[in-house]
């Protein structure tokens, strides 16, 4: 853990006494497979080894207290276990607020008050998943230190909740089930209709997954994402009028082609089609890589990104400058927008060899065309949400 003996003083000058136990959990990245995940759809993600911490120990009232290396300026963030309703001046301390709970509303007791530092090692709005990364770590750290009978699973549907009901974002389970169930080196292919997941080796060879950053913020509850799964909606209870499908996961691209002028909305039926299609990408993506297909793998990335960027439209000029000054580089196999899209982060697969180069020319690129820089990092597949306690005390 980065600056660990920082985050253990500042605890102690918050709250009086050292901490007790410390928890992490990832961020994420999505290989393939965007905007899927609430169709009924396939996803690929994967776990980072850098995320979410939080420092805790319990304390002898009632209170919540909550402090954020990342947001100083907020102070501690105060309330009692009597209180939990969202509160608009609490800010991101409403996503731990929302875990506690709906853990208690599952018949779970937390009967102590607790302090906790949080810090955050994902650039806030960047399209890694923090608010599922501070949904998980705190999910994993009210388990470990009430004893909770809950599992992993149990966990990622409770910060779903929390996404979906208390901060009203309208999304999918990929981001807290990657985070909850990540294995180092290993992608998730998940249905995330039935919840079925298998962990697939992530074995790239000589190539290296680079993040990179547009460094435009994406506020996901203020994005069109709301807008673009009520459009997918539309689309299905149309096609339900003809197929038996629960969700548009369901369908195959000769189904949908079969049956999508029935949508009758040019708008809806570019949306249905991307998460059609895009699903069907997922499937052939994770079976290419199984294979040691890399060529073909990036071949679908890049699909990937046209199909979010022409049907789905989610893409913007930030992340369609950096993929596609990605996709002229050379030892590149394949790039894409990961995330919601809106801005925030795209992933390139580029040969190691060509890695500085890269960075380098698209980082210029980008600069010159946009006006601001690009960050870039090199992805690194951790684990899941989990006590480390023992690994830094």
């Amino acid at each position: 853990m980065k600056n660990f003996q920082n985050c253990n003083i500042i605890f102690e000058k918050q709250f009086g006494q050292k901490a007790r136990s410390v928890f992490f959990a990832p961020g994420r990245i999505n290989l393939i497979g965007e905007h899927t995940d609430y169709n009924g759809g396939r996803v690929f993600p994967c776990a980072l080894t850098f995320g979410t911490y939080a420092l805790a120990r319990k304390n002898d009232s009632k209170r919540i207290r909550l402090y954020s290396m990342n947001f100083p300026e907020n102070g501690i963030v105060e309330f009692t276990l009597a209180d939990l309703d969202y509160n608009t001046i609490h800010d991101w301390a409403n996503y731990p607020k929302g875990m506690i709970r709906y853990i208690i509303e599952t018949g779970c007791q937390i009967d102590a008050g607790i302090d906790i530092l949080f810090y955050g090692e994902i650039p806030n709005g960047a399209g890694l998943s923090s608010s599922a990364s501070i949904e998980m770590v705190m999910g994993v750290l009210l388990k470990g230190l009430f004893d909770l009978n809950l599992d992993p699973i149990d966990l990622v549907k409770i910060g779903k909740k929390v996404e979906n009901q208390f901060m009203g974002v309208n999304s999918g389970i990929m981001d807290q089930f990657v985070i909850g169930l990540g294995k180092a080196n290993y992608g998730i292919l998940l249905d995330c209709q039935t919840l079925k997941y298998s962990y697939a080796p992530i074995k790239l060879d000589n190539y290296d997954i680079i993040i990179m950053n547009t460094n435009k913020r994406r506020e996901l509850a203020d994005s069109k994402y709301n807008e673009r799964r009520s459009e997918c909606e539309a689309a299905l209870v149309r096609l339900q009028t003809q197929v038996a499908i629960k969700s548009l996961g369901e369908l195959d691209e000769n189904t949908f082609d079969k049956y999508k002028r029935v949508i009758a909305n040019e708008i809806w039926i570019k949306r249905a089609k991307h998460a059609v299609l895009e699903n069907a990408r997922t499937i052939k993506a994770a079976e290419a890589l199984a294979r040691g297909d890399l060529i073909k793998f990036g071949q679908l990335v890049n699909e990937s990104h046209i199909s979010l960027r022409d049907d789905y439209q989610v893409t913007g000029k930030e992340l369609d400058t950096l993929v596609e000054a990605a996709w002229r580089q050379p030892g590149v196999i394949g790039a894409r927008m990961t995330g919601a899209g809106f801005g925030g982060c795209a992933i390139g697969f580029v040969e190691k060899a060509q890695r500085e180069r890269f960075i380098l020319q698209v980082g210029e690129f980008y600069n010159n065309t946009i006006g601001y820089e690009a960050s870039f990092y090199i992805a690194n597949i951790g684990d899941g949400a989990k006590e480390i306690t023992k690994d830094v005390m």
